[in-house]
């Protein structure tokens, strides 16, 4: 199965280089969304050894990962891996989320901080950012699930044709949700731990997630 990891990235040269060092030996291609960063990220991902796509402005992260999705499938992947650009996930840990797309168990496989391994979450992140999250999932999609926010995910070729990212920023990832659960496509979750190197989450992101899912007017 042909394996293409999807890193969306905004301003990332201090850690692009490393998280391509660590994803390449579970990977078959890795495309760098360099979504309008000023810094020298692109140069430094082409370096690396990815494939770097660019959007001209900053766009947000759900449009650098539908540019990833289309890229992925136009190469062919059988697998896609959603990974984000700022060293946090363990790239160790990709083999444990494709596995049960491998085996059939599932078409998509979502990371999960909550589960039986330790993720070291900000009180802010774990205490409010994360249970309004989940709140958010239940009254826009009545979709339970641990970690309504992780950007570490697994999707099979299936199902990321039957994936249409259209919000570009804060409620891609409730998005991404209603769009598994709307087209029933399997999933299941996996824990994963993720290291925080920086704390700036804010309250109104979440916020924002309420703003952006109203106006997208993502349910019917």
């Amino acid at each position: 199965m042909k394996k293409i990891c999807v890193i969306p990235a905004y301003n990332e040269a201090q850690n692009i280089s490393e998280v391509i060092k660590r994803v390449r030996p579970f990977v078959d291609e890795i495309v760098v969304i360099d979504d309008g960063s000023q810094d020298e990220m692109a140069i430094m991902a082409k370096q690396a050894g990815a494939t770097v796509l660019r959007h001209a402005v900053n766009r947000g992260q759900g449009a650098a990962l539908q540019t990833g999705n289309e890229y992925a499938l136009l190469r062919g992947a059988d697998i896609i891996i959603h990974f984000d650009a700022d060293n946090q996930f363990q790239a160790e840990e990709i083999p444990d989320l494709i596995a049960p797309i491998e085996s059939g168990q599932a078409e998509a496989v979502l990371g999960s901080r909550f589960l039986s391994k330790k993720s070291d979450l900000p009180a802010l992140k774990k205490n409010l950012i994360m249970p309004l999250a989940r709140l958010i999932n239940r009254w826009f999609f009545n979709i339970r699930l641990s970690d309504p926010q992780s950007g570490f995910r697994v999707l099979s070729r299936d199902a990321a044709e039957k994936i249409i990212i259209s919000n570009d920023r804060m409620a891609h990832c409730s998005e991404i949700l209603h769009q598994l659960f709307k087209n029933k496509i399997k999933t299941i979750e996996i824990p994963i731990t993720v290291v925080y190197h920086e704390f700036g989450q804010k309250f109104s992101g979440g916020i924002r997630i309420i703003k952006d899912l109203a106006i997208k007017r993502i349910i019917k």
